[in-house]
C-alpha cells in the first residue's frame, strides 16, 4: 500500500500532546480529520465537479506512528458495472485478489494519492484545518471536564487582563492541567485586587459550548453561589443538613459607588436546640468573619427565616427595629413597615439598599414608613380605592374582550339554548 510520508509524526504527536494538554489519540484524530480535509482539497482541485457535503464519508485517513505517514482508504461498494469510481468498485477487479467476493459486498481500497500530486494547496488547507481541530479538541475537553463542575466553587488564580476581563487559570481537581477562564467586569467585586498570581476563590457560572474563541469558563465573583459556598463550607450545621440556607439577596456591585456590597443570608433548621444565625456567624463573629475576608470586607447580614410573613420581613430589615409589619395586599405580597422616626434611616438603608436586599430576600413590595405619622384610616382607604379601580379596569378588560369575540351575553345565551334543544332531540330520536 502507498503511503505519503510524514517524518517526525510521532515526535509531533507527542509534543503537540504534552504541549496542550490533550491525550495522544485526542491529536491523532484531529490530524486525521485535517488530513482528511486535506485530501478533499486535493481532490476538488483536481475535478471541477461539484462535490456534496457528505460526498467523502466514505472515506477515511489511516496513521502509520512507525513508518511515519498516512493512507487513504476508501469504503467502496462492489458492483458488476462501475458508475462512480470513488464510491464503487468492479467486481472483476475486486476477484483478481479474492475470488469469493460477490457484488453488493464493500471492500476497504488504498487511494492515496502521490505526495506530489498532492499539492501546496491541500497541504496548506491541512495545516489550517489541523490548528482548527486541536482548537476544537481542547474545547471538548473543557466541556468534558468541566461541564459537571457548573455552579460550583473553584480556586483560581490570575494570568492576565483583556479588556476589562480579568482571564484566570483554574483546574478542575488536584494533578489536572489549568484552564483559562473569565471574569468579566459585571462579575468581579470592587474591592478585589486582581493583581497577577493572586487567587480568588470564583463561582463557575457556565461553560460555553460550541466554537466561540477564547475562554469557554465564565465564573464569577459577584453570584449568590459563592456566598452559599463559603457558609457551606465553613458551617458543620449547613454542611450536615442541621441549618439550611433558605434565600440569598446579594449586591456584590452597588449602583453607586458611594455603597458598598451588602449579602443579606436567611437560614432555618428544625432543630429547637440549634441556632441557626448562631452558627453562621460563630464565637464571636470567627465563622462569618472567614466569609467576610474571602469576600474583601463585604458587610453580610445573616437572619432568620420564619413561615411567617411579618416576622420575616422584620428579619429581614436587620439591624433596624420594626414596630409593627401590616400586609396590607397579601395577595399582590404588599407592606407597610411602621418604624420609629430614629429607625427609618436605617431601616431604608444608604441609598437605600437595606430595604432593597430586604425586598429581594423576602419576596415583598415593602414600604417604610414613620410609625407617628402613619395614618391607619387614610391608608385603608386608599389601599380600598386602589382595589376598587383594579376591578373596574378588569372589567372594563373583559368587556372589551367581549365586544372583540363579537357576541353578547343573549346571542351567547341563544346559542347555547339552540345547541341543548338539538341535542335533547337527538338523544330523544327513536333507534
Amino acid at each position: 500500500m502507498s503511503m505519503v510520508p510524514l517524518p517526525g509524526l510521532k515526535e509531533m504527536v507527542e509534543g503537540i500532546s504534552k504541549d496542550r494538554n490533550l491525550p495522544k489519540h485526542a491529536v491523532q484524530a484531529a490530524l486525521r480529520e485535517a488530513l482528511l480535509k486535506g485530501y478533499e482539497r486535493y481532490r476538488r482541485t483536481q475535478k471541477l465537479d461539484h462535490f456534496s457535503e457528505e460526498y467523502f464519508d466514505n472515506f477515511d485517513i489511516e496513521l502509520d506512528a512507525e513508518q511515519e505517514g498516512f493512507r487513504v482508504l476508501a469504503n467502496k461498494t462492489i458492483v458488476e458495472e462501475v458508475t462512480n469510481p470513488d464510491h464503487e468498485i468492479s467486481l472483476s477487479e475486486v476477484q483478481e485478489v479474492a475470488t469469493e467476493a460477490q457484488p453488493g459486498s464493500i471492500v476497504l481500497v488504498d487511494v492515496t494519492p502521490n505526495q506530489k500530486e498532492f499539492g501546496r494547496m491541500a497541504a496548506i488547507q491541512t495545516k489550517q484545518v489541523f490548528a482548527q481541530k486541536l482548537r476544537d479538541q481542547q474545547r471538548k475537553m473543557i466541556q468534558e471536564e468541566f461541564k459537571d463542575l457548573e455552579e460550583t466553587v473553584l480556586q483560581a488564580r490570575v494570568l492576565r487582563f483583556e479588556r476589562q476581563s480579568v482571564i484566570l487559570a483554574v483546574t478542575s481537581s488536584f494533578g489536572q492541567p489549568e484552564v483559562d477562564a473569565e471574569l468579566p467586569k459585571r462579575e468581579q467585586l470592587p474591592n478585589d485586587n486582581y493583581r497577577a498570581n493572586a487567587t480568588f476563590k470564583v463561582y463557575l457560572k457556565k461553560v460555553g459550548e460550541g466554537s466561540t474563541r477564547g475562554p469557554q469558563l465564565l465564573v464569577s465573583r459577584a453570584d449568590a453561589g459563592l456566598v452559599v459556598y463559603l457558609f457551606a463550607n465553613e458551617v458543620p450545621e449547613i454542611e450536615d443538613g442541621v441549618v439550611r440556607i433558605v434565600a440569598v439577596a446579594r449586591e456584590a456591585n452597588p449602583p453607586s459607588r458611594h455603597v458598598g456590597p451588602r449579602t443579606k443570608i436567611a437560614v432555618d433548621t428544625l432543630d429547637r436546640d440549634v441556632d441557626p444565625v448562631g452558627a453562621c456567624i460563630g464565637a464571636r463573629g470567627s465563622r462569618i468573619q472567614v466569609v467576610v475576608n474571602e469576600l474583601r470586607g463585604e458587610k453580610i447580614d445573616v437572619i432568620r427565616w420564619s413561615p411567617d410573613p411579618a416576622t420575616y420581613i422584620a428579619n429581614a430589615l436587620s439591624p433596624a427595629r420594626v414596630d409593627e409589619v401590616r400586609l396590607v395586599a397579601p395577595e399582590g405580597r404588599r407592606a407597610h413597615i411602621l418604624v420609629d422616626e430614629d429607625q427609618l434611616s436605617l431601616a431604608i438603608g444608604k441609598e437605600g439598599q437595606n430595604v432593597r436586599l430586604a425586598a429581594r430576600l423576602t419576596g415583598w413590595k415593602i414600604d417604610i414608613k414613620d410609625i407617628a405619622k402613619y395614618d391607619r384610616d387614610a391608608e385603608d382607604t386608599k389601599l380600598a380605592a386602589e382595589a376598587t379601580r383594579l376591578e373596574e379596569l378588569a372589567g372594563d378588560y373583559y368587556e372589551d374582550e367581549d365586544e372583540a369575540s363579537g357576541f353578547d351575553d343573549e346571542e351567547e345565551n341563544a346559542e347555547y339554548e339552540t345547541q341543548e334543544a338539538a341535542a335533547t332531540d337527538e338523544t330523544a330520536a327513536p333507534v
